[in-house]
């Protein structure tokens, strides 16, 4: 994976550049994800890996399912990745992508994991709490997951908060057998 993303990473520091010389970074990062999207569906992998289609096709073939979502720009950063072999990095180059976007707005990304749908008081009280922490704007994503049985698990970049049932019972665990 780490390699992956050594390898991506150029790319999207490249796309990054343009975009923001451009002011466009929203439609770069909606054009980016829309191509990962694209790369990472199944069948375009076997055909991305096909020995009967030319890099050419293939990055016409990218434009063209993308349709009008792609700019003349980004149309031409496709038949780039395409010529070097990379259009598999499409998922990487996207979200190496969003994190210097929201590194240049200002903003992270934080995820609320709650073992019951945290109500709206509730994401409130951690997008302030982790505004005051992280002294950024916060871009919070909730989901669920009965598993943590109580209390929940915050994800906001390097930043984990592990306040679940299950993570305290595991650490409890880990301190006993020590």
């Amino acid at each position: 994976m780490a390699e992956l993303i050594t390898v991506a990473r150029p790319y999207a520091q490249a796309a990054f550049e343009f975009a923001s010389a451009e002011h466009a970074l929203k439609d770069w990062s909606e054009m980016l994800s829309l191509l990962a999207a694209i790369a990472d569906d199944a069948d375009m992998h076997e055909l991305i890996n096909s020995p009967h289609l030319t890099e050419t096709q293939l990055a016409d073939l990218f434009i063209q399912v993308a349709g009008e979502n792609l700019n003349d720009n980004c149309a031409n950063f496709v038949r780039v990745l395409a010529s070097n072999g990379r259009l598999l990095l499409l998922p990487e180059i996207a979200a190496l992508f969003e994190v210097d976007r929201r590194a240049a707005e200002g903003t992270v990304q934080a995820q609320l994991v709650t073992a019951f749908p945290a109500s709206e008081s509730q994401q409130a009280e951690v997008i302030a709490s982790l505004r005051k922490r992280l002294g950024r704007d916060i871009e919070l994503s909730c989901s669920t997951d009965a598993e943590l049985l109580g209390g929940a698990i915050i994800r906001a970049g390097d930043l984990v908060i592990d306040g679940s049932v299950r993570g305290k019972l595991q650490r409890l665990g880990t301190a006993l057998i020590h």
